[in-house]
């Protein structure tokens, strides 16, 4: 009897695509820059035969096929990763310095096995556990005592890794097959239990903070305090972005000097009518140029640029041609200084003042000036502000879920929670009652 001839696997043949069933799936065959690929396509052979159809047409044309990618190592990713956000997304100075201080530390786990891996090799397990054996410092000054990352700070480099790796996938430097390494790590799940506490003062600490204030640093902290300000929008504040008159602040992007808010978005902030003397007393006769001067201006009087805001992008816009670098590097560290000529203050010494009056009326736990911020946004709440009034006069992003942001910043107060607790268990009176006669021994 003749043995029944074996049949070999079904294939097919679409152009320079081979197309054969490989262990229940469909799988292709092609030759790309020399080099065999073999991929599996599909479960179905209708999708299959469209794919195949599509790496085809890819072949024919000569462009990288479906299933191509371009290896790239860590340092290379980075620097386009970091170059797209600056000169394509034009992200802000400081989310770019935060994104490359996040990403070093994938490149120092990339090179501390003596190797140096290409960026798909990475194993993003592996550099979750090596974060939590990272110590930095944590102000980045070299003789600083070291600590480990905290839980906030593994969070936010994991999620910056996660956004590169999407990048790369984008630019196709990633195996297409194998997706994003870091989008199967539990990132939004990882618990925060080392968080830095947020230090607010209450309305005596508050008091013995301004009287404690010298005359520089008091109109400062006190408009922190009274608008929920961003420290950074305080230093940009120019005269011509008040109307005391109606008692308006305006917080204002100036693209024409190297500077815009956080989240981009204008807004404008009514004050109090303590807060609007205090800035009278603070500008004085002066018609033009920052709220806010260094205190070698108010002091001594010293020269300084003076101008409105476009008078001050003129200005800068000159000394850009003069230096002859068109790079966006270059044009931020000129309008830097216009900036200082301007007489500007410092984020820096807005912080040094406020821990140093935090230490001299015993509270060295305080030591961040954004907690006035934190505070504003607890007052309106204490104050049953409607939550889309505090969103906007806060400045924070609609999101369209909840208050986004605007939950952070806002912290209950316990004699707050008590109050609205009770307020809303009293409405059942019932068990209440019951429970106050059994206390007492009377009928159940």
């Amino acid at each position: 009897m003749a043995r029944r001839k074996r049949r070999g696997p079904i294939r097919k043949r679409i152009g320079r695509v081979t197309l054969y069933s490989h262990h229940g799936s469909w799988w292709i065959y092609y030759r790309e820059s020399g080099k065999p690929q073999r991929r599996k396509a599909a479960d179905e052979l209708a999708e299959a035969e469209r794919v195949a159809a599509q790496v085809n047409a890819q072949l024919t044309s000569d462009s990288p096929s479906l299933f191509s990618f371009t290896p790239v190592s860590i340092p290379e990713l980075r620097r386009r990763f970091l170059a797209h956000h600056d000169g394509v997304l034009k992200s802000s100075v400081a989310t770019i310095r935060r994104y490359r201080a996040a990403t070093q530390h994938l490149d120092d786990f990339a090179c501390s096995g003596g190797t140096n891996p290409m960026a798909h090799g990475i194993l993003p397990t592996e550099f979750a556990t090596y974060l939590r054996r990272v110590e930095v410092s944590p102000n980045g000054h070299p003789h600083t005592a070291k600590r480990h990352l905290r839980d906030k700070g593994v969070q936010f480099i994991l999620e910056t890794c996660r956004a590169m790796y999407g990048y790369a996938a984008k630019q196709r430097h990633l195996p297409p097959y194998a997706g994003n390494p870091f989008g199967a790590l539990p990132i939004d799940q990882l618990k925060i239990e080392d968080s830095k506490p947020i230090s607010m003062f209450d309305e005596a600490a508050e008091l013995a903070f301004f009287k404690a204030a010298s005359a520089w640093a008091l109109p400062i902290h006190f408009t922190l305090a009274k608008t929920g300000l961003r420290v950074g929008e305080l230093t940009h504040l120019l005269i011509e972005d008040l109307d005391l008159r109606h008692r308006w602040l305006y917080v204002k992007n100036k693209h024409g000097l190297g500077w815009r808010i956080k989240t981009g978005t204008e807004r404008q902030v009514p004050l109090l009518e303590e807060v609007t003397e205090l800035l009278r007393s603070v500008i004085g006769d002066r018609q033009d140029g920052p709220v806010f001067l260094r205190p070698k201006y108010t002091v001594s009087g010293a020269e300084r640029l003076n101008g409105s805001l476009a008078s001050l992008e003129q200005i800068c816009r000159e000394r850009v041609r003069e230096s002859h670098d068109v790079s966006r590097a270059g044009f931020l560290r000129i309008a830097k200084g216009v900036w200082r000529d301007a007489g500007a203050i410092k984020s820096d010494a807005v912080r040094l003042s406020y821990m140093r009056i935090s230490r001299s009326i015993g509270r060295p736990d305080a030591t961040c000036p954004k907690s006035w911020r934190h505070g504003f946004a607890t007052l309106l709440q204490d104050a049953n502000v409607d939550p889309l009034v505090r969103q906007v006069t806060l400045g924070h992003h609609t999101t369209g879920q909840g208050l986004g942001m605007t939950a952070h910043y806002t912290h209950t107060r316990p004699e707050t929670q008590r109050k609205q607790i009770e307020e809303a268990l009293r409405r059942w009176t019932a068990s209440l009652e019951f429970i106050v006669r059994h206390v007492q021994g009377g009928a159940v």
